[in-house]
């Protein structure tokens, strides 16, 4: 695949694609005869890893570090584990901080709705008394 498939495949723009390949996170890209890269499936099984780590919040340099630790094999797995069980917390932190954020904002909207549901409700009962008012006047 070329570097403009992978982009549109998996919604990654060139520029990152090249800096993942810069930074250590991608191997060498093989190119075709033309100077183009290929990207293999084996590179693209390792795209979609990235993608997925970086939406979890793995900085570059730890997943660098990580890729480094599996080119050294199963004696490292200890360590992989870790990393992504650190992971998991920094997600699982960030989970509860939009959750109570959450919270807050429900209470503020709440709060509003309480507020504009009153003034609704006198408006209404002015509206009401107007026109017994007017009835009255007649």
């Amino acid at each position: 695949m070329t570097i403009s498939e992978v982009s549109k495949e998996y919604k990654i723009s060139a520029d990152t694609l090249r800096y993942y390949e810069k930074a250590g996170l991608l191997p060498r890209i093989s190119r075709k005869a033309n100077g183009v890269r290929d990207y293999k499936p084996e590179d693209c099984q390792m795209i979609e890893f990235i993608k997925w780590m970086r939406s979890a919040g793995m900085p570059v340099d730890s997943l660098v570090k990580y890729f480094e630790l599996m080119k050294q094999g199963d004696k490292t797995n200890h360590i992989r584990r870790q990393m992504l069980a650190e992971q998991r917390q920094v997600l699982l932190k960030k989970r509860q901080d939009i959750e109570e954020t959450l919270k807050r904002l429900e209470y503020k909207i709440a709060f509003y709705d309480d507020k504009l549901s009153k003034r609704d409700g006198e408006a209404q009962e002015n509206h009401q008394g107007t026109k017994r008012e007017d009835r009255a006047s007649r």
